[in-house]
């Protein structure tokens, strides 16, 4: 059976239509370190996946108590606040690529320590002063680095594409990390002489393969990825510049041919070093304070019942087999990753605002009713809508982020705002722990979902009708009036010589 030209035609379009559509020829037009920081973060987020699911897990193993593992959890995420500031902070002067692999490095040593130790103390030192993923969240100084990298390479008409596809793509290596681990475990479990905690061990050994992979691709990366280098010019110097164009360079006498002296030309005044935080503009940081307050609740709020919790939870509450919970925690993140690619084309119709919050508001409600029904079916169907709604506003967020905020300070400002959410969520663990060792886990889950729904609606109040790309739409303005007065400088120079 042969197909018409028409339908042959039409299938074509609309093969063109969902290439366009769902963002895949902005990440192509983006370049390679686009798919390059993409699939850096898939692998990584599969390491954080495989430890998500068997860390606290892991900890109850050892026969440490909630308010242990709570503790561990909420100092974890302070360690990740340090090494955020410390490092995205410095990321566009010392170097971004440098900055990753720093990271990189981290990661694999905190890895191997979980794959060797089972001291407490020594796995709280590796896990703060090193890289580990606590709660399955990206946190630490990945992120905030490659979405500020991933802005500098896109333009305002391709970054919600590719920060949707970055967001995608984590949850598919985050749904795939999950399946492995469980998977794993039943299956080095059930090897002779082995025992759980040994095969916990194994399973960090993937961990420290992430770190090697996510440093490999870091090295692949281009010198496009870094900052730019903005020496801008002062009004002194321009002005000196015209002067000696039109009255020459002073002779040996110190005169002029007529006898005067020439005038002066002082050297600009260096300006004085300040420190990232005060390099951003008055205007950036009042939009910033709001945004940042809401994250706080947010961030508390994921915090007190991130996955590696709510996976404890479900453990306790129903006992059920460690492959049989990694099925449920790896279909959730599928669940997440195909949701997710609908957020850029959401975005393009409801605008980002409205799309943040309404894909986040129903996962909050579902959050709020999670420790409701008392079957495992009821409970995996609100998971379900918590995981898969979870995401979306990720790519939306981000993007509206860099289009308020101006081009040199993205890094900065997505550093500090990682370092806020990171902050917030550190007092969730052990506030949860505390619950969970009085027989009250139920009461993070209804705490943390009112939380999330007082961010959203937060949201949509301070922020739906704000005007976006303002400072790209000047930068773009000011690039054409320079470009302009360059061409007429050059004519100018040719109508002299002539």
């Amino acid at each position: 059976m042969h197909l018409k030209p028409d339908s042959m035609a039409s299938i074509v379009k609309h093969i063109k239509w969902l290439y366009t559509e769902f963002g895949i020829a902005s990440v192509y037009e983006t370049g390679s370190d686009a798919w390059l920081l993409i699939l850096s973060r898939c692998v990584r987020m599969f390491a954080y996946g495989a430890n998500s699911l068997i860390i606290a897990l892991f900890f109850s193993a050892l026969e440490f108590s909630d308010f242990y593992i709570g503790l561990f959890m909420s100092l974890t995420l302070a360690g990740d606040v340090l090494l955020s500031v410390l490092l995205t902070l410095v990321a566009d002067k010392v170097g971004r690529r440098k900055i990753l692999i720093l990271g990189s490095l981290m990661m694999i040593v905190s890895g191997a320590v979980f794959a060797l130790f089972e001291n407490y103390w020594a796995l709280l030192f590796a896990a703060v002063i090193g890289i580990i993923s606590a709660t399955g969240s990206d946190f630490g100084p990945f992120r905030a680095i490659e979405e500020s990298t991933l802005s500098h390479l896109t333009t305002p008409k391709t970054r919600s594409d590719v920060l949707s596809w970055y967001i995608t793509t984590a949850s598919i290596g985050s749904a795939l990390g999950t399946e492995f681990s469980g998977r794993a475990v039943e299956f080095f479990k059930a090897k002779e002489g082995w025992t759980i905690v040994d095969a916990y061990h194994k399973i960090f050994l993937a961990y420290v393969i992430g770190g090697i992979l996510n440093m490999t691709f870091t090295l692949l990366l281009s010198k496009e990825c870094e900052a730019e280098d903005k020496e801008p010019e002062t009004a002194e110097t321009e002005a000196s510049e015209m002067m000696l164009d039109e009255r020459g360079a002073p002779n040996n006498q110190g005169e002029d041919d007529e006898g005067f002296s020439p005038v002066p030309i002082q050297e600009p005044e260096k300006p004085k070093k300040q420190s990232r935080f005060a390099q951003i503009s008055a205007e950036t940081r009042w939009i910033m304070y709001k945004l940042w307050f809401l994250l706080i609740v947010d961030s508390l709020a994921d915090g007190m019942v991130g996955y590696s919790l709510t996976t404890y939870y479900i453990d306790q509450k129903f006992h059920i087999a460690k492959s049989t919970l990694g099925d449920i925690i790896s279909s959730s993140y599928i669940l997440s990753s195909f949701s997710t690619i609908f957020a850029a084309p959401l975005a393009k119709r409801l605008g980002l605002i409205n799309t943040m919050v309404f894909t986040h508001l129903p996962s909050s409600t579902a959050v709020l009713l999670f420790p409701t029904p008392n079957n495992l079916v009821l409970t995996v169907i609100l998971f379900f809508i918590r995981t898969g709604l979870n995401n979306m506003d990720q790519a939306p967020r981000s993007a509206f982020i860099a289009a308020v905020v101006k081009s040199e300070e993205r890094t900065a400002v997505m550093g500090i705002t990682s370092m806020v959410r990171t902050l917030a969520a550190t007092a969730g663990p052990s506030v949860t722990g505390i619950l969970a060792g009085n027989n009250h886990f139920w009461i993070a889950f209804v705490a943390a979902g009112s939380l999330r729904i007082c961010y959203d609606l937060g949201l949509w109040a301070m922020f739906v009708n704000m005007r976006l790309y303002q400072h790209e739409e000047k930068a773009e303005e000011t690039k054409g009036v320079r470009t302009e007065e360059r061409r007429r400088e050059s004519d100018e120079e040719e109508l002299q010589e002539l």
